[in-house]
This record gives C-alpha cells, sequence and structure tokens, in this order.
C-alpha cells in the first residue's frame, strides 16, 4: 500500500477508541484511560453502546454516530467483530487502524482466514493498519498514549520497533530507569498491512527520529526492508535484535553450500548488506539504545579509559582485545599535561589510572585534557567504590563537563548501593551508565560499527579492467534441459559446461559410463589424471571413495574405478550411478577454495566464499552475500574470511590473482541474478594453482520456478533493459543506460564542466566540488526507489557522461521528484529532453501518476523545457520558485520505446 495514510497513525488529530469499556482491567478501559491521562492535543471518542460515559468522555454507539472525521480507529474487540469494524472505518473516511486484538493467524487456519478478510478491506479501502496482536503506540512528543502500556516514557529521539509485546513493556521498564527519550513505541504484532519496512521509510523521513532500534522475530516482505533499510540507514542508525538463531534451515541443504548458509547466517549478511547493525542480546539492544539516545555517535575505535582503579582499567582493556583493539597510546603532549594535574604514579598509559584517591576535580581535569586534545574518538569514565570519593560528587562534576561538550563519552560506575545516586544523576543529565566495562565497550564498538558501515557504503567500487561477457543463451539451453529431471542435482560435467558459459576456468571433464571407456579417455588427456563418482544421489563424494587422485596409467584407472563403483555401493547401495568423470590432474594445489550460491526461501540468491576441500565443514571459514555484486562488496565478502590473509601471499607462499577471484564472484552473482532456477551451486574445490584458479569439480540443483529474474530478488539489479541508443535533434548520437555505482569518476569530470550558474540551478546553491557522500549518493543508487539515466558519449575511445536525469521516487510508489543535469558543452542540443522524456517514459512504466520538481526563476531554460513536456506550473508565494508537475496518466510518449516490465 505505499506509505499513505500513515500520519494518520502517527500524527493523528482524533482517535476513536472502539471497545471501549468502563469495566475495570479491561485493555478498552485501559486504552481511554491512558489517551486521557497522556494529555494530548486530540479528539477521543469512545465507541462502545454499552455506555453513555466513558472516563468523562462521551461514548458513541458506533462510528457513524460520531458524525466527525476520524484519523486513526484504535480497536480492542474479539477478532472475529474487527472485519466489520474495518468496513465501517473505510465507510466512515478513517485513515488508520491499531489493532489490539489478538486470535488471528497465531491461532491457525481460521484466525488467518479472518485476518485476510481484514487485509482485504483494508487495501480496497486505502485503510493503514498497525496490528493486530499488538501492544499499541506511544508517541510521547505528541502526548499520546495509544497502547494499553500504564506509563508514557519521556520524550526523545528513538524510534523502538517491536513484533514482541513484552519486549515492549522490558524496554519501557528500562527507559523509565535509565530516562530514555523515544519519539516512537511501536508494537507492530502480526504485521497484517504495516510492516518493518514501512516504519523505516516512515521514521527515514521523520525529522524528530534520529536514530532506529528493531526487535524482529520474522519479516515479511523482505525486498520492501532490504530497500527502506539500504535507504535511511545512510542517514540514520538503525539497531536489530533478530530472534530465532536456528540451525534447522542449515541441516535441510543438500551441498556444502547450503549446510554453510544457514537462515541466520543470511541475515546477517542481509543486516550488512543494508549498514545496519545487529545485537545479540535484549541487553545489548538497550545498551546501544543508551548510547544512541544520549549522545553522539563515535566516528573511530580511539578510546580512552580514565578509571580510579586498575583492575576495571584492565578488564577494559581486555574488552577492547575482543575486538583487536588496543587502548589509544597516550602521546607526549597528552602525557606532560596529564603529569601536571595528576599524582606523580599514574599510569602514564591508557587506560588513564588516576587513582583510588582520585577526587572530582582530579577526574575532570583528566576527562578535559583527553578531550581537548582530539586524538579519542570516545571516553569511557570508569569509578570504582573507594572510602575517598563519594559517587554522587564524581557524577556531578562529570555532568557539568558535559553541559558544553559535545563528545561521546559513558561512565560505568562499579558497584550497587553506594553508586545509585551518581547513577542516576548522570541518567538525568543524559550520561549513558553501564554496569561493567565489558558492555560499555560492547555498545561503543555497536556505534563504530554503524559508522564504518556507513564508510563502506559510501566507498566508490572500482571498475574492472573490461566488461564481464556471458552466453546466456548458452547456459539457459543447458538449465532448460537440466529442469526436466526436476530437483536433482546436474552431472558435472552439465554443471561445468553452464559455468562455462559464464566465464569460468573450468577444467576439461568428460564422462566415461564403462571402465575401458575410462582407460581410453585417460589415455586421450595424458596422465596423471583424476576419476569421480558421476551420481546425482552421492553429494560428498570423498566419504563414498568416489575420489581417486593421481592416476599414473591404464593400470591405475581401471583399479580406481573398481574402488569408486565399490566404495559407491557401500555407502548408499540404492545410488544412481551414470558412470565417473575423467580429468586431468592439478598437482600440489596452492589452495582449495569453496564458491558457491544457493536460493534462500526469504532473502533469494546468496552467494557463499570460503575455506575449501575436505576441510570446509570443518574449519566453517566462510562468508556469505547477496547479489548482485560489485568490486567492493566482493571484496568486502573476501575480507570477511580468514582464508582471505593466506590469498594475498603468505610467508613466502604466492598468492592468488585478487582480481580474477573477484570476477569469478561476480561471475556467480550475475548466474545468480539470470537464473531464478538455480537452487543450489557449489564449486568445491576451486583450486588455486600458480595464482591461477580452477574449478575442478561443481554441482548445480535445479528447480522450477515461476518467478521470473529479477524478481526472485531482494535487491534489485542494474536494470539492463532500459539501455538504449539515441540521436539527439542536432545530430548526435548518444548511448542512454541506468547509473552504475562505478560511475562516480565520469560523474566527476561530469561536474567539472559546470559553470557556478548551472551548479546553482542544479543545487541551489554554490559548489566547488562534489563531497564523497554526494557523489555515493548519486551514483549508488536503489534501483527500486530511483530512475537515474545517463547519456554516454562513446567517440573518440573513451567514455564521457554528458548528462544525467533522475526521479526520486517516493516511497508510496506514486509519485516521484525529478532532476536533470547535463554539462555545459552540450546545452542547446537536446539532451536534457530526450533524457527528460526517457526517465519519464520509465516512471509511467512503473506505474507512477505524478512526477514534480522545483525549478528557480532565473532557470529559464528548464522553465520552458517542462511547458513543452506537458508540466504544469504553480510559483511559489514570493516567486522565486516554481514546481513543475506532470500527470503521467495524462501524458503520453509514443515516440520513446523503452525494453524491460516492471
Amino acid at each position: 500500500m505505499g506509505l499513505y495514510n500513515l500520519d494518520k497513525i502517527f500524527s493523528p488529530k482524533s482517535i476513536a477508541i472502539i471497545g471501549a469499556s468502563e469495566k475495570p482491567n479491561t485493555v478498552g478501559e485501559a486504552l481511554v484511560r491512558n489517551l486521557v491521562h497522556g494529555g494530548a492535543n486530540v479528539n477521543l471518542y469512545p465507541v462502545n453502546p454499552n455506555y453513555s460515559e466513558i472516563q468523562g468522555l462521551r461514548a458513541y454507539q458506533s462510528l457513524t454516530d460520531i458524525n466527525q472525521e476520524v484519523d486513526l480507529a484504535l480497536i480492542a474487540t474479539p477478532i472475529a467483530t474487527v472485519p466489520d469494524i474495518a468496513e465501517e472505518c473505510v465507510k466512515n473516511g478513517v485513515g488508520g487502524a491499531i489493532i489490539i486484538s489478538a486470535g488471528g493467524k497465531e491461532t491457525g487456519e481460521n484466525g488467518r482466514e479472518i485476518e485476510q478478510k481484514i487485509l482485504q478491506i483494508a487495501y480496497d479501502g486505502g485503510l493503514r493498519i498497525v496490528g493486530p496482536n499488538c501492544l499499541g503506540v506511544i508517541l510521547p512528543g505528541k502526548k499520546i498514549n495509544a497502547s494499553f502500556a500504564a506509563d508514557m516514557p519521556r520524550s526523545g529521539n528513538l524510534a523502538f520497533i517491536s513484533q514482541s509485546g513484552a519486549i515492549c513493556t522490558a524496554i519501557l521498564d528500562l527507559a523509565f530507569k535509565e530516562q530514555i527519550g523515544f519519539s516512537h513505541f511501536v508494537s507492530i504484532g502480526s504485521m497484517l498491512d504495516v510492516d518493518f519496512g514501512d516504519m523505516i521509510d516512515y521514521l527515514g523521513n521523520d525529522p524528530q527520529t534520529k536514530s532506529i532500534l528493531l526487535y524482529i522475530e520474522n519479516l515479511t516482505n523482505f525486498r520492501k526492508f532490504m530497500s527502506a533499510a539500504r535507504a535511511v540507514s545512510r542517514v540514520k542508525p538503525i539497531v536489530v535484535l533478530k530472534s530465532g538463531r536456528s540451525a534447522a534451515g542449515a541441516k535441510a541443504a543438500a551441498s556444502h553450500t547450503g549446510a554453510m548458509a544457514g537462515e541466520d547466517a543470511v541475515y546477517d549478511a542481509a543486516f550488512k548488506r543494508t549498514g545496519v547493525v545487529r545485537v545479540d542480546t535484549i541487553q545489548d539492544l538497550f545498551d546501544c539504545a543508551e548510547l544512541m539516545a544520549k549522545q553522539p555517535r563515535p566516528t573511530g575505535k580511539r578510546l580512552a579509559i580514565i578509571t580510579n582503579g586498575g583492575g576495571p582499567g584492565v578488564m577494559a582493556t581486555d574488552a577492547l582485545a575482543q575486538y583487536e583493539v588496543d587502548p589509544e597510546p597516550l602521546d607526549d603532549e597528552i602525557i606532560g599535561r596529564l603529569n601536571e594535574v595528576l599524582p606523580a604514579f599514574w599510569s602514564r598509559n591508557n587506560p588513564i589510572d588516576i587513582l583510588g584517591d582520585a577526587s572530582p576535580e582530579r577526574f575532570a581535569k583528566a576527562i578535559e585534557i583527553c578531550i581537548e586534545s582530539k586524538k579519542f574518538d570516545g571516553l569511557m569514565v570508569i569509578l570504582a567504590p573507594q572510602a575517598l570519593t563519594k559517587p554522587e560528587n564524581v557524577a556531578q562534576k562529570l555532568t557539568e563537563i558535559m553541559k558544553h561538550k559535545n563528545f561521546p563519552i559513558f561512565a560505568t560506575w562499579i558497584g550497587g548501593r553506594d553508586m545509585a545516586r551518581g547513577i542516576e544523576m548522570l541518567n538525568n543529565a543524559g550520561v549513558p551508565t553501564y554496569e561493567t566495562p565489558e558492555r560499555a565497550i560492547k555498545a561503543f564498538f555497536y556505534m563504530y560499527n554503524y559508522s564504518r558501515n556507513l564508510d563502506l557504503l559510501n566507498e566508490i567500487p572500482p571498475k574492472l579492467p573490461g566488461d564481464l561477457s556471458f552466453d546466456r543463451n548458452a547456459a539457459e539451453e543447458k538449465i532448460k534441459k537440466g529442469l526436466e529431471h526436476h530437483n536433482q542435482f546436474l552431472e558435472e560435467t552439465a554443471s561445468k559446461e553452464i559455468l562455462a558459459a559464464y566465464g569460468f576456468p573450468v577444467n576439461e571433464t568428460k564422462i566415461a559410463r564403462e571402465k575401458e571407456e575410462a582407460v581410453s579417455i585417460a589415455d586421450s588427456i595424458g596422465y596423471p589424471v583424476v576419476l569421480k563418482i558421476l551420481s546425482p544421489d552421492i553429494t560428498h563424494k570423498t566419504d563414498a571413495q568416489g575420489v581417486q587422485l593421481d592416476l599414473m596409467d591404464a593400470d591405475h584407472v581401471q583399479k580406481a574405478y573398481d574402488k569408486i563403483m565399490e566404495g559407491a555401493q557401500n555407502y548408499k547401495a540404492d545410488a544412481r550411478i551414470s558412470g565417473v568423470t575423467v580429468q586431468a590432474m592439478i598437482n600440489r594445489p596452492d589452495m582449495e577454495l569453496l564458491v558457491g550460491a544457493k536460493k534462500d526461501p526469504n532473502f533469494g540468491p546468496v552467494i557463499l566464499f570460503g575455506m575449501g576441500g575436505i576441510y570446509t565443514e570443518i574449519f566453517k571459514d566462510r562468508a556469505i552475500g547477496l547479489p548482485p555484486m560489485n568490486r567492493l562488496i566482493v571484496q568486502r565478502l573476501l575480507e570477511q574470511t580468514r582464508v582471505y590473509k593466506i590469498l594475498k601471499g603468505y610467508r613466502g607462499r604466492p598468492g592468488v590473482n585478487m582480481g580474477h577471484l573477484e570476477e569469478l564472484i561476480l561471475r556467480l552473482a550475475q548466474l545468480m541474478v539470470d537464473f531464478p532456477e538455480i537452487k543450489e551451486l557449489d564449486m568445491n574445490p576451486v583450486i588455486v594453482k600458480n595464482s591461477e584458479l580452477f574449478a575442478i569439480d561443481a554441482r548445480i540443483l535445479l528447480e522450477k520456478t515461476s518467478v521470473k529474474s529479477p524478481m526472485h530478488l531482494v535487491i534489485s539489479p542494474y536494470p539492463e533493459q532500459y539501455e538504449f541508443h539515441l540521436e539527439t535533434a542536432s545530430g548526435m548520437s548518444l548511448f542512454v543506460r541506468p547509473i552504475k555505482p562505478e560511475d562516480a569518476e565520469l560523474f566527476v569530470e561530469l561536474f567539472n564542466t559546470l559553470s557556478p550558474t548551472s551548479i546553482y540551478y542544479r543545487f541551489f546553491r554554490a559548489m566547488k566540488q562534489l563531497s564523497h557522500k554526494m557523489l555515493a549518493r548519486f551514483t549508488q543508487v536503489d534501483y527500486d526507489r530511483e530512475i537515474s539515466m545517463v547519456a554516454i558519449d562513446g567517440g573518440r575511445g573513451k567514455e564521457k557522461m554528458i548528462g544525467v536525469s533522475q526521479v526520486f521516487i517516493h516511497p508510496d510508489g506514486k509519485h516521484g521528484e525529478f532532476s536533470i543535469l547535463v554539462g555545459d558543452p552540450w546545452h542547446g542540443k537536446g539532451v536534457g529532453a530526450k533524457l527528460l522524456e526517457h526517465v519519464l517514459k520509465i516512471s509511467k512504466q512503473r506505474g507512477l501518476l505524478n512526477v514534480w520538481g522545483t525549478v528557480l526563476r532565473e532557470n529559464i531554460n528548464m522553465l520552458a523545457l517542462g511547458r513543452k513536456l506537458g508540466f504544469k506550473t504553480k510559483w511559489s508565494s514570493d516567486g522565486l520558485e516554481c514546481d513543475l508537475n506532470i500527470n503521467l496518466k495524462e501524458t503520453h510518449f509514443e515516440d520513446i520505446q523503452v525494453g524491460g516490465h516492471f
């Protein structure tokens, strides 16, 4: 349904409480009481035909009886009555509903059918729904407590969204203790309609919300979640606690790749790809919440530790070591300044042990020196109970310092009763407090990881030396033939033929159905050779003695053949055996790698890389990523593994050709993008010999599917169907295509052709250069959310970007904002008109209803182009800006041909 009407839920001016009851200790009574006590400036309408007045408010017989506009319906009636209430909401123009009622799909098929009725009514009538089976919604900044939680937390900039009502109440209780405030506190329940993707989109556009916390048990629309999280995590930290870490999915998988890419590992990979920070426990979630709500995020990992006890300092150092980080060394200047204010026996190192008799003033001076040095990214202050130190006095000093500092600082007050007053003072002053150094450092590094994730999201991927080519037709032919044997592994030779069509370095492999044929093939290939069992029923060949190596002559081949057949019989008597494969032996490989893929039922294709060979499951050294991929994403994938250090070369041993390895994984990602029919693909091992790669074993499992590419992906791939060649009115021949992440250098060259006036017209301000962040924003687009087309002049052998036109799609999927930029040397040549026409055509094809953009009064050429294309104009009250708006339903673009379907 998009995002329309969510304001009716989260910024309502009137609320009807349906099922409100005067009976004590009921949900309905609690809902009215909490709304009344909250003191919100909204109209409240209890609806219950059994009462005339509830909590001092007039009670209405029905929604229709209210006879006033109602934004939000709060429903707390038996679930079987909710479809009729939803009908009444639609009839009376209610925009949103929060369904508290339980008894839906969690109770079985009957509950599921009721939920589907509600959803259909809501969808047809434009009614947005939070729930059912939820605690409700609390909006502290608006003083709205539309939940049956008794108390209202303080207002803040942190949003918390949870599927579990119990987790909501637990977090609320902790929030009161630690004085944490919220912008939104939402129990999302069964997510019949509004889901995590909707909430992330909404909160990403909410100016009061600075950080987002999620408690997730399961996702529904995975592609929507990925798109929303990738967009919003660039501007606001998102921290997730995902419960249900289970190995059940891995146990059911057939291949190495499947066994090592279980459900939870795929969630991990998805969160990393979006820039989301995943935490492990409810305590971690709350600790991150406290740090995000009270302090600026650390941008680095240089942590200063100030302590009045050596033991806690050692604990903090050990905690840092878990992240392979040492305390940041103190330089001579800092040591010199600390020498002036600290006793002679202070530690002269980080942790800065200022000794057990440290006064509040001593703490204060050490803190100020560390912050003023600008050599640290964060500061942890540890206080252990000492007879000479009153915790509340140190807390008072710390709060005074932090009033004038915008710096990540947090406190570890170790102890219980004696520390309580000081901890309370720090919480009230907005200083995060932790009971142990380990918890504090863990929260700090979660937030540092977000900053690092942000840096990675904004990195510009390097280009490949040349374009990758693929023989899709050949691969498609083999896959169609393979689908005749549904849900069965292809023979090794067929698998390798598909891989060869996509440019993988596979070794020549031939099939021998009989012993004599194996000898003949071995003679033709040349010795030594390898024989492998050929059977769809034996996945792990070595377990069945199905791999015989280093066969030097015909006699060895004959004996190996017999041994393979005997081993297969002993391993699995009913296994179907088609013979053996024969291939040349590659002696003494430098290393063995696993490269594979599987189709996850939720996230679609996933790519797996790690240590290969017979030790694959023992070492479990692997990393998982989601296609589509570019070189930077592949590099980050490789870096997650332990084998990566060896790949670069180690102690005199040669490394692998990293460019070729990156290319191999890119080819695999593209194969999985192009063919949803591939359920699992296993290349184990891919051997490395003299720095080069060879896929010496391969298995592909196919399954029939009605889903067409790219709809099996959770991340939209490069839409090559929008590529086309055109000739402008001035006779220029151009290649128009979607923008790519690798286009950053071309985009900078385009920007450098712009005059100050052109820059001002496009960006509404003066700029001398594009920041790294802006460059990433323009080139690393989510193709689900943005239509961004560039015009490329390929003349003189070098690509040159001469123009770009974009439509930023609103999360509702119906509206978009356009922009256009053409380099000054190409003004007046028809480039801008063709680009804008093309993105408008694509916008209409993708279902957008209207597109708009703001143009400065001085930009007369853009205003003229807008009128020519059919845009309507609306001037601002001061006459300085003009909004151009085009209704795509009423506009025709017959002269432009666009391929592909969305």
